[in-house]
């Protein structure tokens, strides 16, 4: 939002600071200047001149001689405007002065340009009659200003008077940012309280006196509201005798700097109420209005309107319209339409100002393509308050500036407005959350210039928020405005008070966090790829056409058919990460990456899918199966998972070698898979080596894991050692034989380990010779041999039934 600071001052009189210092002041105090510009910068030496004489060059046809009066002296300007005439009064910028930029309208220089005194074809020149555009302005804001040529300033302008001053250009425009909860400081009196708390400063809003007639504007207009949900009130005033023209100069001053072009009086004074109250207002012309008749209702699916700026708009249901008799003749809060706009042929016009549902605006403005000032400001959800308070202004304003005779009495439909807003008064809270000591007094004298009205009821001081205040909602809202005009410079550096709480990880994110160590730890890189992916990779990784993996979430807008589902696998990610590192002749690739699957729990989607974070592995180079499978372990061990995990190579993965790929199951529960990736998936992905990948389900680990570590002593007692080497067939995993041992060696079993493995010509056909070292040890007594003994028998008539035979 840019508002002049004299159009501030004009509500904060004895406002007196330098551009800097109201800066840095509404900054501190909540009300953000995003900066400023000076609307005379660059502008040096330029007075008022009348031109008494003009005569021709005597060298140039194109060149005149002007002998410019202006007010001390009479010098002689040669210019090449064709626009002056004798008696015409024109900015005159004297030897040594300076202007903005050049008569082209360019970017401006950042110096400016400096005039000096000379010959122009040998004729003397002692200065420069100016234009809007080498002034820093345009015609946009200056209507008036000749297309091309000198500007011609007022003939009541006294000569050798600042020209600069009279333009209205000693000024500075403030951008603010406002947040959008202070919808009251989308106004130029929003801004200008704030300003008056600030510096404290009185705060004079203009008196609002309508001059009515003595007719009913029930005689000319009514109004019914069909939706009131979208409408909760409607104000409707009607002016006639209606007389177009130029608004005052300082109306169009005002409107120019808050970047709003001056059109005629009727426009200008509907968009001046809009800066000043922030509150959109839309004029019609009454005898365009069939049935004189306003009616508030939506919009039919289908139906099509044309709009002021002449396009034609398709409408739906959820679109709110303001309706006469017969017709739609505006979208409510967005624009209003072709068939009712408001011509210079115009002699009765009817004031809208209403509040409507701030999300359906929005919604409906973003449907339509067409955001506008009113639509942004209605949005955000304005005072219902404040309609009414706006209407009158601009009656006011069509009776003082003579644009018309306004007709007694206002149309309001107004749903009932809700009590104001009442929070206790709570000075302690307030100092113990701030960390001040900032008196009661002083808090309601902040309160007051606030205009919080404060109220003792039942011996309890309460505070009354005005409507305009929508975000004061709570005792923390409350500090923060004796924070802001307390100064947040002076609040004293303190401790933070109650108890201390040491913040940690989720249970989740420490399982996640612990992943990635593990991963690092073991040499692997964190990657990170799209959970938007093309329903092509399915192809490539050979799922078959009724795999539930290729049920999948489906982008509604996507960039492309590329990233147009969610995934269902992590895979493609990471096959692709490994191919482009492979095809970069990066020759050991390590990588890992914990991302999000998607998997709908029902097609078409009537809730949301199954979110379930993967934890996946992959690598080529050095390495093996075998080596992937250590790091899994590594993790799983890390995060207490300690009964033994057990891998099924029946996993059935089509992306996978088929003899070389597994389900880990734990506890009974797959969770998870690894293995060689199958070579024409490793093909179809470009990449020319073995490639190993794991994938762990992390919400299933997270429901297994656990951090705690009971630790046992040295043992006291020492340990028996057996090793034992078998033929056993091919077809037996290590994994069966451990569970045997670990089944069948009882308590005094300590641990056992696979030491050597061997396939070969000395070894039956079909058949493979394994050697384990199993240790024994008891807690309480050292080991006699009879105890080692029966253990081993156990476990030797356990590896008989699955065909295992001692090797001698």
């Amino acid at each position: 939002m840019n508002t002049a600071l004299s159009w501030i001052k004009a509500y904060v009189p004895d406002l007196e600071c330098s551009d800097q210092e109201y800066c840095d002041a509404m900054t501190l105090t909540g009300t953000k200047v995003e900066g400023f510009e000076r609307l005379d910068k660059n502008l040096e030496k330029i007075v008022v001149g009348q031109i008494e004489k003009i005569e021709r060059h005597p060298d140039a046809d194109k060149l005149i001689v002007c002998q410019v009066n202006i007010g001390s002296e009479v010098i002689q300007i040669v210019t090449g405007a064709s626009n002056v005439k004798e008696g015409d009064k024109v900015p005159v910028v004297l030897d040594g002065g300076k202007v903005a930029g050049g008569h082209d309208g360019g970017p401006l220089p950042e110096e400016g340009i400096k005039i000096k005194a000379g010959k122009l074809r040998g004729v003397p020149s002692n200065g420069m009659m100016s234009s809007i555009e080498e002034l820093g302005s345009s015609r946009e804001m200056y209507p008036q200003a000749p297309e091309e040529g000198i500007y011609i300033l007022p003939q009541d302008a006294k000569p050798g008077a600042d020209a600069v001053e009279l333009l209205g250009l000693h000024d500075t425009v403030f951008e603010y940012e406002i947040t959008s909860n202070r919808v009251d400081c989308y106004s130029v009196l929003g801004i200008a309280r704030e300003a008056a708390m600030t510096f404290g400063k009185k705060f004079c809003p203009p008196v609002v006196e309508v001059k009515e007639n003595e007719e009913d504007v029930n005689d000319y207009i009514s109004v019914e509201v069909e939706d009131t949900d979208l409408c909760p009130r409607y104000c409707a005033r009607v002016c006639k005798n209606i007389k177009i023209g130029p608004s005052p100069e300082w109306m169009q001053r005002r409107l120019a700097a808050s970047g709003i072009r001056p059109i005629n009086n009727l426009v200008d004074i509907t968009n001046y109420v809009m800066e000043e109250y922030g509150q959109p207002m839309h004029a019609f012309d009454l005898d365009t209005i069939a049935g004189k008749k306003i009616i508030v209702r939506r919009a039919k699916d289908g139906e099509e309107f044309q709009t002021l700026d002449g396009q034609i708009r398709k409408l739906d249901k959820d679109v709110l319209m303001i309706c006469d008799g017969e017709k739609e003749i505006g979208i409510a809060g967005i624009m209003g339409g072709e068939n009712s706009k408001i011509t210079d042929s115009v002699t009765t016009v009817l004031f809208e100002a209403a509040t409507f549902d701030g999300p359906n605006i929005r919604k409906s403005a973003k449907r339509l393509g067409l955001r506008t000032d009113a639509s942004g400001k209605f949005e955000k959800g304005l005072d219902p308050r404040n309609a009414q308070a706006a209407i009158d202004r601009a009656c006011q304003l069509i009776s003082e500036l003579g644009c018309g005779e306004v007709v007694s009495g206002t149309v309001d439909v107004c749903q009932p407005l809700k009590p104001l807003k009442e929070l206790p008064f709570e000075p302690e809270r307030y100092n113990k959350l701030l960390g001040t000591d900032v008196s009661a007094e002083d808090m309601l004298k902040i309160f007051r210039g606030l205009e919080i009205d404060v109220v003792e009821k039942d011996g309890k001081t309460t505070l009354v928020i005005p409507s305009f205040r929508q975000d004061l909602v709570g005792f923390a809202d409350m500090a923060e405005e004796v924070a802001r005009f307390f100064g947040y410079d002076k609040i004293p550096v303190s401790l933070p008070s109650g108890e201390a709480m040491t913040g940690k990880l989720s249970w989740k994110l420490r399982i996640e966090q612990k992943a990635r160590d593990i991963a690092e730890y073991c040499g692997f890189s964190q990657s990170m790829s799209y959970s938007f992916e093309s329903p092509k990779v399915f192809d490539k990784l050979l799922l078959p056409e009724d795999s539930p993996l290729r049920q999948t979430v489906t982008i509604s807008n996507p960039l492309g058919e590329d990233f147009s589902v969610m995934r269902t696998t992590v895979l493609n990610g990471m096959l692709t990460s490994l191919a482009t590192n492979y095809n970069r002749r990066n020759k050991d690739v390590k990588l890992y990456e914990l991302g999000n699957i998607y998997l709908p729990k029902s097609l078409p989607l009537t809730q949301l899918p199954d979110e379930r974070m993967q934890f996946v592995l992959g690598f080529y180079g050095e390495g093996d199966f075998f080596s992937l499978k250590g790091v899994v372990e590594e993790f799983l061990e890390s995060v207490g998972m300690k009964k033994k995990v057990s891998y099924d190579p029946q996993a059935g993965k089509t992306f996978l070698h088929p003899g070389r790929q597994a389900n880990m199951i734990y506890a009974g529960e797959v969770i998870g898979y690894l293995g060689e990736v199958h070579p024409q998936v490793a093909d179809n992905y470009d990449i020319g080596t073995k490639a190993y990948v794991a994938v762990i389900d992390m919400p299933k680990i997270v429901e297994q894991a656990t951090f705690d570590r009971k630790y046992e002593g040295i043992a006291k007692y020492p340990a028996i050692t057996r090793d034992i080497s078998m033929t056993v067939p091919k077809t037996v995993l290590a994994g069966q034989i451990e569970e045997i041992i670990a089944q069948r060696g009882g308590k005094i079993l300590e641990s056992y380990q696979l030491f050597d493995i061997y396939e070969g010509s000395q070894i039956q056909e079909g058949y493979k010779s394994m050697a384990y070292s199993i240790v024994f040890r008891a807690k309480d007594r050292t080991l006699e041999e009879a105890d080692v003994v029966g253990a081993m028998k156990k476990i030797l008539n356990g590896l008989e039934q699955i065909g295992a035979v001692l090797r001698q």
